[in-house]
């Protein structure tokens, strides 16, 4: 008979001891994470190199930019955690799942954003000479920042028994399983309390306030000027995103917008629709308005793959569908037929004309289910695609033009306001891509209206039971194949609504535009990542789903080949982390973190 042992080190810390990863006192190490949060601040107003060839210029002193401004971001976050770990009156706010966690992470966002910047600037301008002291002391006092957050203790997890027979490499990847709990241990955090209730006005003021917050990063992030500015943007927002979820700010946060959540998606269409007047020209307005289109795409795919549990591989068929209807008939010289509908005459032709798709397509393939059914509209995919590719009167009828497509697309003009001209609003100049972002805004809106009323709805209650057990619901006399049909046409309905908009905005409609993948979106494989990687069955996360799949490809273009290796390796481990989405709904979180307790507050929008 075997006897299981566990191996004890002489060095190894007691079981459920509270010490830290390094081996400093806890209180020096709180004070070297709080000092050094301080000292990094006052480096990033200190020259960093002599030369203004590195962007953004860092040989200013008493004036920090381009990466020293995230880098004093980080510092201030390290600061205020580090004071509030110290229970100062007025900062224990910002802690209310403890500091220690958070604490880590904002060091770590601190220390690896300025050594990236250090490490960019030796690389680019050759050599270490080119750095000032600034740099170094930045370096320095980040690094102790980190050793002093890292030394905080936590209580370390128990080891798993060891079988005394086993081999050295068996011994070897227990202890680097054990080294990893313990790793997760430390960035671990506890669960914050509910938020007592405050007047309706101080929530609604803090609603507003985050609002703030998440309209400017997104607005510095869309408006990186150059690369190493974005990578650095990068390492910032998502360890400081993680350091403020650790703190239990982003829980108590959505506590308090889920008690007005009318009040929130207003609020969010608001602050969308301030972000063309932060811009001095159309230039990211461009990137906006094909955010918004992938966004509404990839939601009306939420209801078929979210809400029903349809896997549709050839979504993007749908949306090249109501581009090419409204194509048509928008007046384009290229077009057969020769007419020229007003917009919302456009709109509704599109729709109806995806709409149909998704019913002749739906009839007869809902009865597959699962991988059958994902190969069946892969299929029509690809069918879509070849079949307008031959309409050109030579494979097949003149209608679609072949592989040119349908070009000269006019502008649109509702009501007599022109798309396609500038106007003057509030003294904002207001380009091309800008009107087209606001239309799309409302667009976008209504897709947001359509998907909450029918979640909520009865329909909306048996697709989720089709899509957690369909012989179960069958049982229960729900009408499985008309409960899919409902969700599939409405579905490609809402993606031909966006493709309408898209036909203008893009001037031409051609099949390379609609493939199953690509290195650009929208595609049927980036279409179905961002609804898995913002969360399924919600309405947050297709929306930041798809902006971080459209904004991320087209801000890496400088990787050349390694774009897509880069990108592909983010979401590996994203969806290894977090496999359930950004912002997951209460079902699929306990589904992926069993062991874990259930959210404190669950809205339609996510847990």
């Amino acid at each position: 008979m075997t006897t299981q042992t566990t191996e004890k080190t002489p060095n190894t810390p007691a079981t459920g001891a509270a010490t830290g990863l390094i081996g400093i006192p806890p209180h020096l190490g709180r004070a070297l994470a709080t000092g050094g949060g301080l000292l990094t601040i006052v480096s990033t107003f200190l020259a960093w190199t002599w030369t203004a060839a590195f962007p953004g210029d860092l040989t200013v002193y008493g004036y920090p930019g381009g990466l020293q401004v995230l880098v004093l971001i980080g510092g201030a976050l390290t600061t205020l955690f580090g004071l509030s770990s110290y229970g100062v009156k007025g900062l224990r706010w910002l802690t209310p799942a403890g500091a220690d966690a958070a604490l880590r992470f904002a060091a770590l966002a601190t220390f690896a954003t300025t050594w990236y910047t250090v490490l960019a600037i030796s690389l680019q301008l050759g050599g270490l000479v080119n750095l000032e002291p600034g740099a170094y002391i930045a370096a320095i006092v980040t690094l102790t920042a980190l050793l002093g957050a890292l030394a905080l203790p936590f209580e370390r997890p128990a080891p798993d028994p060891i079988d005394p027979d086993e081999t050295g490499w068996s011994l070897a990847k227990h202890r680097a399983g054990h080294g990893w709990q313990t790793v997760k241990a430390a960035f671990a955090a506890g669960e914050p309390g509910p938020v007592r209730a405050l007047p309706s006005y101080a929530e609604i003021l803090i609603i507003v306030a985050v609002l703030a917050v998440c309209l400017t990063v997104f607005t510095y992030g869309i408006g990186t000027e150059y690369d190493e500015l974005f990578v650095g943007f990068l390492i910032t927002a998502g360890f400081g995103f993680a350091a403020a979820h650790k703190a239990g700010l982003i829980r108590q946060a959505t506590q308090i917008t889920a008690r007005h959540q009318t009040i929130t998606i207003w609020g969010a269409f608001v602050a969308a629709a301030l972000f063309p007047f932060t811009q001095t020209d159309d230039q990211y307005a461009t990137i906006g308005v094909y955010i918004l289109i992938f966004a509404t795409v990839a939601l009306g795919l939420n209801i078929v793959v979210g809400l029903a549990g349809l896997l549709d591989l050839g979504y993007v068929a749908f949306l090249g569908v109501g581009a090419y209807a409204a194509a048509l008939v928008s007046g384009s010289p290229s077009s057969p037929f020769g007419v020229h509908f007003p917009f919302w005459a456009a709109v509704l032709v599109g729709a109806a004309a995806s709409l149909i798709f998704g019913v002749l397509i739906g009839a007869p393939t809902l009865r597959l289910r699962g991988d059958y059914l994902a190969i069946v509209t892969l299929g029509f995919g690809e069918i879509f695609r070849i079949a307008v590719l031959n309409m050109d009167g030579t494979s097949g009828p003149d209608i679609t033009n072949g592989s040119n497509g349908i070009s000269a697309v006019p502008d649109l003009k509702i009501l007599g306001f022109d798309l396609g001209a500038r106007h003057d609003i509030l003294g904002v100049t207001i380009g091309r891509f800008a009107n087209y972002f606001f239309l799309m805004l409302i667009i976008t809106a209504v897709v947001v209206l359509v998907f909450r009323r029918s979640s909520d709805s009865r329909i909306g209650r048996a697709w989720v039971a089709i899509r957690e057990d369909e012989t179960a619901a069958l049982a229960m006399g729900i009408n499985g194949f008309r409960v899919k049909l409902i969700a599939f046409a409405v579905g490609a309905a809402l993606a031909g609504l966006a493709g309408t908009v898209q036909a203008h905005v893009t001037y031409t409609v051609t099949p390379e535009q609609y493939l199953f993948a690509g290195t650009t979106p929208p595609n049927s494989a980036f279409l179905l990542a961002a609804v898995v990687l913002g969360g399924m069955g919600t309405i947050g996360g297709p929306l930041l789903g798809a902006a971080l799949l459209f904004l991320i490809p087209n801000k890496l273009q400088f990787l050349g080949d390694y774009q897509l290796l880069a990108f592909g390796l983010a979401l590996v481990l994203l969806m290894r982390f977090r496999p359930e989405g950004l912002i997951p709904n209460r079902r699929r979180q306990l589904e992926f973190h069993d062991k874990a307790e259930a959210p404190a507050v669950l809205g339609k929008t996510g847990a």
